[in-house]
């Protein structure tokens, strides 16, 4: 395979460092957080400027006046997004456009697609189920209307009754749309493309590691159009599969950045007089943090490319989405804490930056899951698909 960046794919990274240039989360004192862990919401003057650089419709084919563009794409301007710890959702809305686009009905896909690609309209996921350790589609339940479900009108029209709790969706506040996993009565997993303000749909605050301000969502008897639920069997695992990927980009990023924060300080801080980057101690844990972003680096664009390919493996596509998440998951967990390690008492100082990084470190870490789990899916994955 080869994994050299397309000039598309190169022109949307530079185009993201571009708009990302004038966010400075690493500023003493900073302009764009707050004292706590992330800034007062979302940055809606960002988000206009990504919207005005055409990196929110990436993934939407030309048509809906997208770039045609790939998941190798996306994780690059992720990259970049997480290294200033952007307040936007670019992973969430991007991933739910493409799952309208790939399965959604023609009437969906013509409302929504090109109003979400010119940030007119902002989606968000719920992907954290009921108690954030329990599958998500399996804490909302789906059932057609009984009159239009004997009716045989399915797809094409209609309602869905949506029943549950989903805890901890990101920018539910902000978001215009959610994007709901269920499961109906004969055991399938559907995708609901819900209005945040809609008659039995209701919002709890809740407070994330970071700071950040999330939402339960509460559905009780929620009736949703047919033409706004996307049934393709496997709609669900597809858009889990790329917001994971994501999450391992937004991971790379911000644990390049912590890196270099902490290689720029050390380079500075002196003890003994010499600066302690010649430590040899120093120097060790430096370069193991360096090994964990090239791991997490190769592996991430390992599990965009079958993504974004399709290319049929020894394993399925998630065997390689896990290696990617669990590097993902240890590895940005080890660089933060060594970068706090080697910027002593700066490292727990509320006016210094570098706390920001690893509350957010913490939060990718929380939503990729421990890697002993990924280790174990890999393991049943490799006894089911026996290599060699």
């Amino acid at each position: 395979m080869d994994f050299t960046f397309t000039e598309e794919q190169q022109a949307a990274a530079e185009a993201a460092r571009g708009v990302f240039a004038g966010v400075a989360p690493d500023a003493v004192p900073s302009p764009a957080l707050t004292k706590g862990a992330v800034a007062d919401g979302f940055d809606r003057a960002l988000w206009s400027r990504l919207a005005a650089a055409d990196l929110l419709s990436l993934l939407l084919d030309e048509e809906s006046g997208g770039a045609g563009l790939d998941a190798i794409a996306l994780c690059l301007v992720l990259r970049e997004s997480a290294k200033v710890l952007a307040r936007v959702p670019l992973l969430e809305h991007s991933a739910a456009m493409a799952a309208v686009q790939a399965y959604g009905s023609p009437q969906l896909k013509s409302s929504l697609l090109t109003r979400a690609g010119q940030g007119e309209v902002v989606l968000t996921v719920a992907t954290n189920g009921r108690t954030g350790h329990d599958p998500a589609e399996l804490a909302v339940t789906a059932r057609q209307d009984g009159a239009d479900a004997m009716s045989g009108a399915g797809d094409s029209g209609g309602q869905w009754v949506l029943d549950g709790v989903q805890t901890a969706v990101s920018w539910a506040y902000d978001a215009d749309f959610v994007v709901v996993p269920a499961r109906t009565e004969d055991d399938r997993s559907i995708l609901a493309v819900i209005p945040r303000q809609h008659e039995g749909v209701e919002l709890a605050e809740q407070i994330s590691t970071t700071g950040e301000r999330l939402g339960e969502l509460r559905l009780d008897s929620a009736r949703i159009a047919a033409r706004d639920v996307i049934t393709a069997d496997d709609a669900w695992e597809w858009l889990r599969a790329l917001l994971a990927t994501g999450t391992c980009a937004l991971a790379l990023g911000l644990g390049e950045r912590a890196l270099a924060m902490t290689s720029d300080y050390a380079g500075k801080r002196e003890q003994f007089g010499h600066p302690i980057a010649s430590f040899q101690a120093v120097a060790v844990q430096t370069a193991d943090r360096y090994i964990d972003l090239r791991a997490m680096e190769v592996t991430l664009w390992q599990a965009a490319w079958r993504i974004a390919s399709g290319a049929p493996g020894a394993l399925p596509a998630s065997g390689d989405i896990a290696v990617a998440k669990i590097w993902a998951s240890d590895g940005v967990r080890r660089i933060v804490q060594t970068a706090q390690h080697l910027h002593g008492g700066f490292g727990a100082d509320v006016d210094y930056p570098l706390h920001r990084y690893h509350a957010w470190a913490k939060h990718l870490e929380l939503s990729l899951g421990p890697a002993a789990a990924h280790e174990e899916a890999l393991g049943d994955l490799l006894a089911a698909h026996p290599l060699g």
